[in-house]
């Protein structure tokens, strides 16, 4: 199995569920401008799409997409998901939520948007990350134990520190109960962010 990443990218999250789930996979860094891997592959080989998450795994399919790979990680490891009938549905609730409404918000911050792009983006990412402080059932977004839609969200709260929005008290607090997992501590090592 192997991880197609770019440091500090919201592929990070499937880097840190990898290690979490502890299964055995290598890691490649993607030069995301070039679209080539670190062994000099062309990477729209490997992911006609152009960007990172890319997962292959032991049965030589590629999945993309941060949702389906990090669903896919927590049917490898089902620690990583709530649980309950319903636990499935929120966890892809949850990871929606982030995706759609936290992820694509930060774009203005990476593709040069202005300042005033910038500033409403601010805004509405910090109106959805209250909604998930809010939202916390305990230490984590489902409870007293960490799931993968947990390590989306830190991603997303790597970045906001990075443009320096505001978090609620919660959210910082969490970030940093994160910092601490042996997962995140490794996969940011491996991606040369610790």
């Amino acid at each position: 199995m192997k991880l197609y990443y770019a440091p500090g990218a919201c592929s990070l999250a499937d880097h840190i569920a990898l290690h979490e789930a502890g299964l055995s996979f290598d890691h490649e860094k993607v030069d995301l401008k070039a679209k080539r891997t670190e062994a000099g592959v062309d990477f729209l080989t490997i992911n006609p799409k152009g960007y990172v998450p890319a997962l292959t795994i032991d049965s030589g399919e590629t999945l993309s997409e941060n949702v389906a790979i990090l669903d896919w990680i927590a049917q490898q490891d089902s620690k990583l998901k709530p649980s309950g009938p319903m636990a499935h549905t929120h966890l892809l609730e949850a990871l929606a939520f982030v995706s759609t409404e936290i992820h694509k918000s930060f774009k203005p911050f990476f593709s040069g948007g202005d300042d005033s792009e910038k500033a409403k983006a601010g805004e509405m990412i910090g109106k959805r990350v209250a909604y998930l402080a809010d939202t916390m059932k305990g230490d984590f977004l489902f409870g007293s134990t960490v799931s993968v839609a947990d390590f989306y969200l830190f991603v997303m709260l790597l970045w906001a520190k990075r443009f320096a929005l505001e978090l609620p008290a919660a959210l910082t607090a969490y970030r940093e109960r994160m910092m601490t997992l042996p997962s995140v501590q490794k996969a940011m090592k491996h991606e040369g962010l610790s």
